[in-house]
């Protein structure tokens, strides 16, 4: 039996990149425009690997960034876990107080204790989730209030290390595919996942070179 493709070293995203660049040449002027995007994101833990342990506190994190900047999810990260420990037990004994005290809006300590009763009470298995194809485990997880689809899909990507993932409806991917194809408009979902079509099997890598070709345009301009 093949072993299944995990992205969780260097050279597993290096071989990623090699091939989506062999296989698609569209992108090699995107990989121009992020510069040697591999390295310097394995030097800054932003380089899509294994890097956060599977488990109730990443798919939190992942929860607590929701439509809000990485300088906010991460200030109300380390308030939380000054105050709370970040197992679902614990979470079910915080009070609204002390949750709203760290930063959580009511609608997140919501959603942070649907997901603590659901792994707490044996309905959400995480663990189970490394044997499941990519839509069943985003099947899996978006059954939990607060989870959508790109929830589900970043803790595919950046805690499973799945590389196949393709979070289209992400407005910065749609952006920045746009750029490259001088389109119009951001494409739609449907419109993305036609596009990344010849990136499969390592559509998690493509996202990443989107994203951070997307923060380099967006810091030049």
């Amino acid at each position: 039996m093949k072993k299944p493709i995990v992205i969780d070293t260097p050279e597993a995203l290096a071989k990623g990149l090699r091939s989506l660049l062999r296989r698609d040449p569209r992108l090699r002027p995107i990989n121009r425009t992020a510069g040697k995007w591999a390295e310097r994101g394995i030097a800054a833990g932003d380089s899509g690997l294994l890097r956060r342990q599977p488990g109730f506190a990443s798919l939190l994190r992942i929860i607590i960034e929701q439509q809000v900047s990485v300088a906010s999810a991460n200030a109300v990260w380390r308030r939380l876990e000054d105050q709370v420990k970040l197992v679902p037990e614990d979470m079910l004994k915080a009070d609204d107080e002390t949750l709203r005290g760290v930063g959580l809006s009511r609608q997140k300590a919501r959603y942070a204790r649907a997901l603590a009763t659901e792994i707490a009470e044996g309905r959400l298995d995480l663990g189970a989730l490394k044997h499941m194809s990519e839509e069943d485990a985003t099947t899996e997880l978006v059954k939990v209030k607060g989870i959508g689809r790109w929830t589900a899909e970043i803790y595919l990507m950046f805690v499973l290390g799945r590389p196949d993932v393709w979070p289209a409806g992400d407005i910065a991917l749609q952006s920045s595919v746009r750029d490259l194809f001088d389109l119009k408009d951001r494409p739609k979902e449907k419109e993305m996942d036609i596009l990344s079509e010849p990136w499969r099997p390592w559509r998690s890598v493509a996202a990443r070179l989107f994203w951070h070709s997307y923060e380099v345009v967006r810091a030049r301009s």
